[in-house]
């Protein structure tokens, strides 16, 4: 019998750990009983085949191209044979789809072989997990690569999100994969961060809704969601990748924490991944008050802790809290982390003698073992006639049609049209100079976890893998009968302006001048924007900034659409431009998107989950600030107002919202209110807009927001028609940490607004809390509920 054969022989008894009849913890708890102590260790590793820097050849001009932190040092240094690595078990194998180009039927293959390898290369053949990134679509050559999720949450659409991260999930479980690394649940706080374009946003009750609904897709396909990067990693000091994070643990509470618990209780995550960043001088790895006692002891979380990408030996060689990555190892393990990931450096069998020594009491590996074989379990790995090999795997389309089509609907509801002006929807006709560095590069729509922009540059010569249509072929297809005149004018970075004189001769002899401009994604400044690609300021990178200002000295009208992973200043753009519009990173479908949305064929709709800001310095925050943290009305020359809102978002018709109702003036601060009002299209084209309901404490023991998104519908509506918009608000919506750092709901004034942005808040009221103040914890009201109806029938709850 092989040891892949699960089905015991006539006769002979079956393992209790692999009988599927018994409970799961009884089946993990007999086999955590006949593993030795180094395979109990084993089973807290994890192994990357495919970290091998020196195969492909390098751009010429790319500098060291890594796909995670300190790849090529940690590669160069070694590591042991898959043999070796696996003699006592392994719980992960890293990336085998991930690291290079390979097809689905290479790709499942190759899992086949290693887990082969793992199953057979150990005493009780137990299998390991394999896991992959997934943060823009299954980072996979060939997969279909959607918006980034910074445009995810442009939409306000968590069904629509959902829906997407069920496709990503389908595909990763397609071909052999059990886990994703993914969703990104960090709260932006400086937008001049590299990894903007992989949140989503810098509000935390969106990124809530959203990532709780994109846990709920990927989760659904059978893929074990990992939520990252807990916690604060956002809010680093001058927005510099693992830079330290100078926060308090009441905002880190109150801003950072709150996404994560969200996706736990409301999207059934079962994987959390460690932040790189210190927090006030604790690393996240080695805190056991977020690893343990906020995440297990308050939460419940019973799921698995992974480490990000040698974040345990970075507590050694980066923090420099450990001797070496064998004490970053007991740290670590301590803490809470319960899997290394890419490779074992800190959790390997040098734990064996310290366990034995008495220095690290072996509950703690017993620990992170019973959280491993749980979900090994759960996934069917341990059960009779598992095989690694999955059916069809070769004949798998990872960017198949209904892919594309649900891609193509994320696009074009994340563009944000900010500003129409007198010449959007363009004419069918006439005479266009389409210029940018983002108007022929579609990776400049594509994130920096997208395969094209993540592992490609490794592997010259082999394109992009997908089709990706740029904004010049869509132009060509949405304006047959136009005179389309396409110049660069300048590359996304450097200096070099030889291009301009023929974009400016271009604009100047065209009846209407496109400018598209913005980021191209890389890692660790191969871009603009990514990993490790922060900004030192908000303006436009290399030249594009001035392209923009000569073509504006053109006299014919520009309009500027920018093609971007963070917000940048556009101040100084806006007022030389006739139109303006955002779009966040719209994946492989965003040219026709962006097509679209200037011809008027699609209806803008996307909103923004960031502000835009004004001036390109440190200004604004984002809008979650007290009230000195708004204009200050003369203490400081510096005015953080922006120049587009949270939440704003145009469109080719006009909306109102009004009639507010809220149901009681007074609530007891365990009690519940509604708050009602009615949005109608008072425009002569159909459209959708997303109500949005902001709550604002009056008088509380600690500052609060001058106001902060407690609710959110996206309501479609034909011309002249209108819907009620009903938000359930129970008092645990207005809860924040106090000074003892214990969540609490206060009694007072609490003030009700209702509008279409931050800003935008036409209905105004307040209610009163009465009653004493309640201590609130994990099982409080985390979410909102919305009710649409819509002329007479009821178009559901959001």
């Amino acid at each position: 019998m092989t040891a892949l054969d699960r089905t015991p022989a006539a006769g002979r008894a079956m393992s209790p750990w692999r009988d599927p009849a018994l409970p799961v913890s009884d089946r993990v708890e007999a086999l955590l009983a006949e593993l030795t102590l180094e395979e109990k260790i084993g089973q807290l590793g994890s192994r990357w085949i495919g970290n091998d820097m020196q195969e492909a050849e390098p751009e010429p001009d790319a500098e060291t191209l890594n796909v995670a932190p300190m790849q090529d040092v940690f590669a160069a240094s070694g590591t042991v044979p898959l043999d070796e690595a696996v003699r006592h078990g392994l719980g992960h194998l890293t990336r085998v789809h991930g690291s290079a180009p390979v097809t689905p039927a290479e790709g499942a293959a190759e899992v086949v072989r290693l887990q082969r390898a793992v199953v057979d290369g150990s005493r009780l053949g137990i299998p390991a997990i394999v896991h992959e990134e997934c943060l823009t679509g299954f980072t996979a050559y060939g997969a279909t690569v959607y918006p980034a999720a910074i445009a995810w949450a442009a939409t306000f659409d968590p069904d629509l999100v959902e829906r997407m991260a069920a496709a990503i999930g389908r595909d990763m479980r397609a071909v052999g994969v059990h886990q994703g690394l993914s969703p990104v649940l960090d709260v932006v706080r400086d937008y001049r961060w590299g990894r903007v374009e992989e949140t989503m946003g810098e509000d935390p009750y969106l990124v809530s809704m959203l990532g709780a609904a994109y846990v709920r897709g990927l989760e659904s396909a059978g893929i074990i969601a990992t939520l990252k990067h807990f916690a604060g990693y956002s809010a680093s000091r001058a927005a510099r990748n693992h830079g330290p994070v100078p926060m308090g643990r009441r905002e880190l509470m109150d801003m950072m924490l709150p996404s994560f618990e969200t996706a736990i209780a409301l999207g059934g995550a079962r994987s959390v991944m460690n932040s790189y960043s210190d927090v006030d001088g604790v690393p996240a790895g080695a805190d056991p008050w977020l690893l343990t006692e906020v995440l297990r002891d308050d939460w419940g979380f019973t799921g698995t802790v992974v480490s990000d990408y040698w974040s345990v030996p970075f507590l050694a060689t980066m923090h420099e809290v450990a001797a070496g990555p064998e004490e970053a190892g007991v740290l670590a393990l301590s803490a809470g982390i319960d899997v290394e990931l890419p490779d074992t450096l800190g959790f390997g069998q040098h734990l064996v003698e310290r366990v034995r020594r008495g220095e690290v009491p072996e509950s703690l590996v017993d620990r992170a073992a019973r959280r491993v074989l749980t979900q090994k379990v759960q996934l069917g790995l341990l059960d009779p006639g598992w095989t690694p090999e999955v059916s069809g795997a070769g004949a798998v389309d990872l960017d198949s049609p209904a892919n594309r089509a649900l891609a193509r609907e994320l696009a074009e509801r994340s563009i944000v049209l900010l500003d129409a002006g007198d010449i959007l929807p363009l004419d069918r006709s006439g005479r266009i100079a389409l210029v940018g560095p983002a108007a022929d590069d579609p990776r400049t729509f594509m994130g920096c976890y997208a395969f094209p922009n993540h592992v490609l540059p490794r592997h010259p010569g082999l394109g992009l893998g997908i089709e990706a249509p740029t904004v010049l072929d869509a132009f060509r297809a949405e304006w047959p009968d136009a005179e389309i005149r396409h110049e660069r004018g300048c590359d996304v970075r450097g200096q070099d302006r030889s291009g301009f004189p023929a974009a400016v001769a271009a604009a100047r002899e065209a009846d209407v001048c496109v400018a598209v401009v913005g980021d191209l994604a890389g890692l660790f400044g191969n871009g603009t924007s990514g990993e490790g690609c922060d900004a030192e300021d908000l303006r436009l990178p290399g030249a594009q900034a001035d392209l923009l200002a000569e073509l504006a000295a053109t006299g014919t009208p520009v309009v500027v659409v920018v093609v971007s992973g963070r917000p940048y200043a556009l101040g100084e753009v806006r007022d030389g431009a006739a139109a303006l519009v955002q779009a966040f990173m719209p994946g492989e479908e965003g040219g026709a998107a962006i097509a679209g949305v200037l011809s008027g064929r699609v209806q803008p709709s996307g909103k923004l989950p960031v502000q835009i800001p004004r001036s390109p310095g440190g200004q604004p925050g984002t809008y979650l600030q007290p009230p000195l943290g708004s204009n200050s009305h003369g203490i400081s020359n510096l005015d953080p107002t922006p120049l587009f809102p949270f939440g704003y978002g145009a469109s080719y018709t006009t909306f109102e919202v009004g009639d507010l109702r809220i149901s009681d003036a007074e609530v007891p601060t365990d009690g519940e209110f509604t708050v009602s009002a009615r949005v109608r299209n008072t425009g002569g084209l159909p459209g959708e807009e997303v109500v949005q309901l902001y709550l604002r404490d009056v008088l509380a023991q600690v500052t609060r927001p001058v106001r902060q998104l407690a609710g959110f519908a996206r309501v479609r509506l034909e011309p002249g028609a209108s819907a009620d918009v009903r938000f359930l608000v129970h008092a645990d919506r207005t809860a924040f940490t106090g000074r003892d750092l214990r969540r609490i709901v206060e009694p007072g004034a609490v003030e009700v607004l209702v509008g279409t942005s931050a800003t935008d808040l036409p209905c105004r009221g307040t209610v009163s809390l009465y009653g004493s103040t309640r201590i609130v914890g994990h099982g409080r009201r985390l979410s909102t509920p919305v009710d649409v109806r819509q002329e007479g029938r009821d178009a559901g709850q959001v």
